[in-house]
């Protein structure tokens, strides 16, 4: 299973009132495990950076005005999230600054059912809060000493561990892992098992062979057996001198 962590860094709260996302960063994860892929974009936003929101993440004008504008990211972007899962903290903020970027390039919008809300996730395992990223990282002694202000890359890696903890720990994690390897090394099997290179030898006498034959005939027409006619009417081929025992 194909999951990604994403956090988005914006001019302000409401893109109908013309803000922007001016950083984005994202991780994979493999099995609720971090694969190793990331996604970092500082993005020029076209337009001023008020002060309280410079103040939130540290991200200048002056800075983003070299940096690349969203359209020429986006196809990048979507690229990485392929058709995986957006675990987001507060997902209907960046949702919705996602889908006014993506709308303005005229792209189709994110669906809803697409995204993970760790918010809400943590909200009903923890209802008397508080909920925010830092108090989940104290809450799961989570390392976040180097958050001094917000980056998109940064919570993301943080929001990764807090999500894995949400979902019930690094053991849980594991296990879920270890089972959909198990499962893909059992449909590997299934999908090459060909023929034995040497068929296995009958141990069967003939006279277990006639017994079973007389009480298939008992049994009638109708008999579940009759369905296994070539196992039932082959010739017996008697264990080889050597091949018998031993497994």
């Amino acid at each position: 299973m194909r999951e990604i962590i994403l956090d988005t860094e914006t001019t302000g709260l409401d893109p109908a009132q013309g803000h922007r996302v001016v950083e984005i960063g994202a991780i994979e994860l493999i099995n609720h495990i971090p694969s190793g892929r990331t996604f970092h974009a500082y993005i020029n936003p076209e337009r001023d950076m008020p002060r309280d929101a410079e103040e939130v993440h540290g991200l200048s004008a002056e800075f983003l005005k070299s940096k690349p504008r969203f359209r020429e990211i986006a196809g990048d972007l979507l690229a990485f999230i392929g058709d995986a899962m957006l675990v987001i903290h507060n997902a209907g903020f960046d949702a919705a600054f996602l889908n006014a970027e993506l709308a303005s390039l005229g792209l189709a919008a994110l669906l809803p059912e697409r995204f993970v809300d760790t918010l809400q996730l943590a909200r009903s395992r923890f209802p008397m809060g508080p909920n925010n990223l830092d108090a989940l990282c104290k809450r799961y002694g989570i390392d976040n000493s180097k958050r001094n202000k917000h980056g998109a890359l940064l919570d993301a890696e943080l929001l990764a561990d807090c999500y894995i903890e949400l979902i019930g720990g690094r053991q849980t994690a594991l296990m879920l892992s270890a089972a959909s390897t198990i499962e893909a090394s059992v449909i590997e099997i299934a999908v090459h098992r060909g023929a034995r290179p040497r068929p296995l030898i009958r141990t069967v006498t003939p006279a277990e062979q006639e017994a079973h034959e007389l009480l298939v005939e008992e049994l009638g027409p109708d008999a579940l057996w009759r369905a296994l006619g070539p196992f039932i009417h082959n010739p017996v081929m008697p264990a080889q001198a050597g091949l018998s025992g031993g497994g």
